[in-house]
């Protein structure tokens, strides 16, 4: 199942994509949440209500999925945490040690932006790099979870472009400021829930293209801290939410490291490929 977030009279809304259709759940089914978050945690009864709309929408719920504007699949996560230098490749071109422990470090939700929607080249840099990600959405509660069951906390999988602005990203240790620039970070098209990506999202092929051209071509088998590693490192420190988003690291082919460095620029479109999951396409524009 595919849950995406469109905008409907300003404000983004919960719907199905089934085929080319979308299903407008605030019409199919609103008594149920109407954000993300709440969504997901309503828990079984609520995906298995949801299966059923897909199966057999009303009518009036239906109209065409190439209509809408697209807002991040979880555009209110109670958390984004990111995983630097996850892919061993990665952190061999950048010349940066290879982590004994997952780097982790924080985003805000002013960075996201929906499928088809601007990603912005800020004013203060030049340095506007892209970075393919896989996105694993938290659908249950959870501290302290073991790695063996670590998976049940996953309710599905998204496809992330982590745009980083690398000149201030490298200003300090933390990172904190390249990887913050507003709407900076590529979101979506969709959630797809779990049931339809092998387990953990492990085997799959993860691209970037930037103007038509291939610059990352890796495969999430290729992870040094897999799903279930990442989620008990992460619930050893605090609580996972239903809509928070780990945006689990970036293979190899990085724009900073190449030679001249390929930066992403106004007039640009970049395109994040996650194989099963989904194409987010996004163009880049200029800060106004």
């Amino acid at each position: 199942m595919r849950i995406l977030a469109f905008d409907k009279n300003g404000s983004p809304t919960l719907g199905l994509k089934r085929g080319s259709e979308l299903i407008d759940l605030s019409e199919a089914a609103p008594d149920l949440p109407s954000d993300t978050p709440g969504l997901l945690g309503a828990g079984e009864a609520a995906m298995d209500r949801l299966t059923a709309l897909a199966e057999n929408p009303p009518a009036n719920a239906v109209r065409p999925l190439e209509d809408i504007t697209y807002h991040p699949p979880v555009w209110n996560p109670g958390k984004i945490i990111c995983v630097g230098l996850n892919y061993e490749d990665h952190a061999a071109e950048t010349e940066l040690e290879k982590p004994d422990y997952p780097i982790l470090f924080l985003r805000v939700a002013t960075t996201l932006v929906g499928h088809g929607q601007p990603l912005i080249a800020p004013k203060a840099s030049e340095q506007f790099d892209y970075e393919a990600e896989m996105v694993v959405v938290i659908g249950a509660v959870g501290r302290n979870v073991p790695r063996a069951q670590a998976l049940e906390l996953v309710a599905g999988y998204s496809v992330f472009n982590e745009g980083s602005v690398r000149d201030y990203q490298f200003k300090s240790q933390t990172w904190t400021s390249g990887k913050n620039f507003d709407g900076s970070g590529g979101f979506g098209p969709e959630l797809v829930t779990a049931d339809e990506v092998p387990a953990g999202g492990d085997g799959l092929k993860i691209q970037t293209r930037l103007n038509g051209e291939t610059l990352q071509d890796g495969n999430t088998s290729d992870m040094m801290f897999k799903v279930p590693e990442l989620i008990e490192g992460i619930t050893d420190v605090m609580t996972l939410e239903p809509g928070d988003v780990i945006v689990s690291g970036t293979p190899p082919g990085v724009g900073f490291v190449r030679n001249p460095p390929i930066f992403m620029a106004p007039g640009d479109v970049c395109e994040v490929e996650v194989e099963g999951i989904g194409l987010l396409r996004n163009p880049i524009i200029a800060e106004a």
